[in-house]
């Protein structure tokens, strides 16, 4: 893990214009700003070229031979097949709207950090190789040779973009820079570049089901293990059951959830709500990750990952599909579900058994967001829940970019909170909904040897919870990532360590009264409720 300097020291944030122009300069590789390159493995496992040993820290990356050649050849390929690509390519007017609205930019202050900079670093190769004007005028068309610093400079900056698209929210043009980092990556692992901790993930769950190289036996023992604690707080055992063939729904949560805290409450909060409502749902072990690193880094290995849920929801003829608390997931689904695997003609059109609520958003994909079915089972009377079980907490809400961004996903995780809860703030309106800061983390940027890069890049999120916690005693960020609730916990660690995260459904658990139950003292963490803090709860 790379070390980081204190707060104090990362708030000197410099930011000036280079001494020399931008394309004179060579990207400065900085201890904490990089990932790790990927290991020959992963990429014989997925069948991707190039495998090979080399070091970001190295002079000779080991390229290929003719890398220059193939790479061109994978830069004309990609403008010919996506027509975004191109106009993305063309229509910037360097405005510079979009400028001071990357957090990696305000964070950290280097110039090739601004949106409109970062995709300069491809549009100078494609206005050399690709334009008419390039060809014949060169640096006085924004222009350049394409090299091995130039490459270099390309997997640095856009290995710093989070994909999260708040930068497109300001466009005036809407040009995405999410995709142009999609595509620029792909660029990149055309010759064999890719990072470890993307990579390592990805042939993980291509070959046992989940991120976290969980095989289905250990995903099952893990929930056991969850249904035991569920046991021992709140005197109801939940009874999930796996690979079930005919069941009405498939229910597919991302891995973080079951991996660690604070996740793992999530997820035991996923089971006590299914146990209170008999739900007639089933886990998969080898569909066990609803989540899908393989799109951080190419169009192709996302629509692989994402067709493994539809494939196991068609082998266990369920009805549709219920998708736990995930980003990317979410942008998955939303946006690229239909063209990359779909329709899912074989599945039916989601509707609620226990409220018998149609959700006609999902008539294509045949996947509704948990929050969306809670949400629907509270509006309809469905929950017996005291609001009273969540008075320790305060919580404020993060609008992860994926859902938010991708998914217009604003309302009903707030219906939720405000039904489970009597204390909620927003943070300031300029930093949420579809304006929201990323986590800084994000896009497979979470390893251990960049995090001074995810402390900068999640500064301005920070901020913003060290407001609401100042301003109004908010202790706990709550959001409905998989990926916040694994960066956040460092991040707010870093920068303001009295709050802690959380996930809508374990809240929801929370509140959640059972006919039967155990007189509940404490929350799913074994925190004392409001009224208890003076009592030892623990029987032992």
């Amino acid at each position: 893990m790379a070390s980081v300097p204190k707060p104090v020291e990362l708030i000197q944030i410099e930011s000036k214009p280079p001494d020399q122009p931008w394309m004179d300069n060579k990207a400065e590789f900085k201890a904490g700003a990089y990932c790790n390159a990927a290991l020959p493995k992963w990429l014989e496992i997925l069948d991707y070229p190039y495998p090979r040993r080399w070091s970001v820290t190295d002079d000779d990356w080991n390229l290929p031979e003719n890398w220059k050649e193939i790479f061109l050849k994978a830069f004309e390929d990609r403008l010919n097949r996506f027509r975004s690509f191109r106009l993305f390519m063309d229509i910037c007017v360097r405005c510079g709207a979009c400028a001071d609205k990357c957090h990696y930019f305000i964070g950290g202050g280097d110039p090739k950090n601004m949106p409109v900079l970062r995709a300069e670093l491809l549009r100078s190769i494609y206005r050399r190789y690709f334009t008419t004007s390039g060809k014949l005028f060169g640096k006085l068309a924004g222009a350049r040779d394409l090299t091995e610093d130039v490459l270099k400079e390309l997997f640095y900056y856009l290995y710093q973009c989070s994909e999260c698209r708040r930068c497109s929210v300001f466009c005036p043009y809407g040009i995405d820079m999410a995709e142009m980092t999609i595509l620029g990556r792909e660029l990149l692992s055309s010759v064999g570049i890719n990072i470890e901790w993307i990579m390592a993930s990805v042939g993980s769950c291509y070959t046992t089901g989940s991120h976290i190289g969980a095989p289905p036996h250990a995903f099952k023992d893990t929930v056991d293990f969850f249904c035991d604690e569920c046991e021992e707080i709140t005197g109801i055992r939940p009874h999930p059951d796996f690979n079930r063939k005919g069941a009405e729904i498939l229910f597919v949560a991302p891995s973080g959830d079951y991996f660690a805290d604070p996740g793992t409450y999530t997820f035991m909060g996923y089971l006590l709500l299914f146990e209170y409502l008999g739900l007639d749902s089933t886990l998969s072990g080898y569909a066990a990750e609803g989540g899908n690193f393989g799109y951080f880094g190419s169009h192709e290995m996302g629509k692989r990952l994402n067709y493994k849920i539809y494939s196991e929801a068609r082998r266990l003829g369920v009805k549709w599909i219920l998708g736990g608390e995930c980003g990317h997931m979410w942008r998955v689904i939303n946006q690229y579900m239909d063209t990359w695997n779909g329709p899912a003609d074989f599945l039916e059109e989601p509707v609620s058994p226990i409220t018998g609520t149609k959700f006609e958003n999902a008539q294509t994909t045949k996947m509704v967001h948990i929050c969306e079915f809670t949400a629907d089972l509270i509006k309809n009377g469905k929950l017996k829940l005291d609001k009273s079980r969540n008075d320790h907490i305060i919580p404020t809400f993060h609008d992860s970019c994926n859902p938010a961004r991708a998914f217009g996903f604003f309302e009903e995780p707030r219906y939720i909170i405000h039904n489970v809860c009597n204390n909620f703030y927003e943070m300031p309106e300029d930093t949420i909904r579809e304006k929201t800061f990323c986590c800084g983390s994000g896009s497979g940027l979470n390893a251990d040897e960049n995090l001074e890069l995810r402390m900068r890049g999640g500064l301005p999120r920070a901020n913003a919870v060290r407001y609401v916690h100042e301003k109004y005693g908010v202790n706990h960020l709550s959001c409905i990532c998989a990926v916040d609730r694994a960066v956040f916990p460092p991040l707010l660690e870093y920068w303001v360590p009295e709050v802690d995260v959380i996930g809508i459904h374990e809240m929801v658990a929370n509140a959640l009264i059972f006919p039967e139950e155990s007189e509940r003292k404490t929350d799913l963490r074994l925190r004392p409720l409001k009224g208890f803090e003076s009592e030892d709860t623990d029987e032992d």
